[in-house]
């Protein structure tokens, strides 16, 4: 049995303790500590693996994990510190979660794994709560007539956002300033992934809200209030003043950036939360 001297956690002999980390310094033992690309001695009674296999490629890692079910079959303990969720959920015994010094969760690698991304998630999530995203535009075109003076990704708690929680009510706050006349000017957005797809687009048009005549002075505010169904991931939003027949007044091509963030992987783009059951 090995104990962690400042955090009152023992390991029993011969296992693969999991340890998902925030400050690997805080983890101590009387054992050798391996960092990234070191030789493990297989003379001792543990050993704690400091991100050991971090810079090693997948067929290095298929080696790592034969040689870890060796020395836990030779009665050595071993504690894996290591940010790598397959390579803990394939060779833990046991998975510690470890922040700030105090253990958050400990058990069975799957459990604790699934915990994990979600408070990850949350984590994420809140970096970007009250964040508001400056205008990047990659490009600007427009007869001049307005200028998007703000564009606001807004959360389910109406506080300004750079992250959205897949799944949260989201909003887009859209402020237009016209310097000229515009009979019915319309207003819209739309989403793209960080390589260019598009995901969603509409504007005040298509959804029969109709503001105008406008004049130099003018301004107004579009919401557009939607569920987030999208992947975790990183995306961009376009949007634009313009008349009816498409005579652009602004248009501000992938003006914000933002991400949405999920407590687990899914492929893809749209986020369907597919029901899944066995019928055979």
């Amino acid at each position: 049995m090995i104990a962690l001297k400042n955090l009152g956690l023992t390991a029993p002999d011969g296992c693969v303790i999991g340890i998902l980390t925030d400050d690997p310094s805080r983890i101590d033992a009387d054992a050798p500590r391996i960092g990234p690309g070191g030789t493990i001695p297989g003379n001792v009674p543990a050993v704690i693996l400091d991100h050991t296999f971090s810079q090693t490629d997948a067929v290095g890692k298929l080696r790592a994990m034969s040689l870890l079910h060796s020395l836990r079959n030779a009665n050595i303990t071993l504690l894996l510190i290591s940010h790598d969720e397959a390579l803990l959920a394939n060779i833990a015994d046991e998975l510690w979660v470890i922040r700030s010094g105090k253990l958050i969760e400990r058990g069975d690698p799957a459990e604790v794994l699934a915990n994990y991304r979600k408070l990850v998630a949350a984590a994420f999530r809140q970096l970007g709560e009250g964040e508001v995203t400056p205008l990047r535009p990659v490009l600007t075109k427009g007869d001049g007539r307005a200028k998007l003076t703000s564009i606001e990704l807004l959360g389910e708690t109406g506080h300004p956002t750079s992250v959205w929680r897949s799944g949260e009510q989201a909003s887009i706050r859209v402020t237009v300033e016209y310097h000229g006349h515009a009979a019915d000017p319309v207003v819209g957005i739309l989403i793209r992934t960080r390589v260019g797809l598009n995901v969603y687009g509409t504007n005040t048009e298509l959804e029969g809200i109709h503001f105008g005549p406008v004049t130099a002075g003018d301004v107004r505010t579009v919401m557009y209030h939607f569920p987030c169904d999208l992947c975790p991931g990183d995306y961009t939003l376009t949007a634009a003043s313009h008349d009816p027949d498409g005579l652009w007044h602004e248009w501000l091509e992938d003006a914000v950036a933002f991400s949405v963030s999920d407590s687990r992987y899914t492929a893809g783009v749209a986020n369907l939360r597919a029901k899944v059951t066995l019928i055979s």
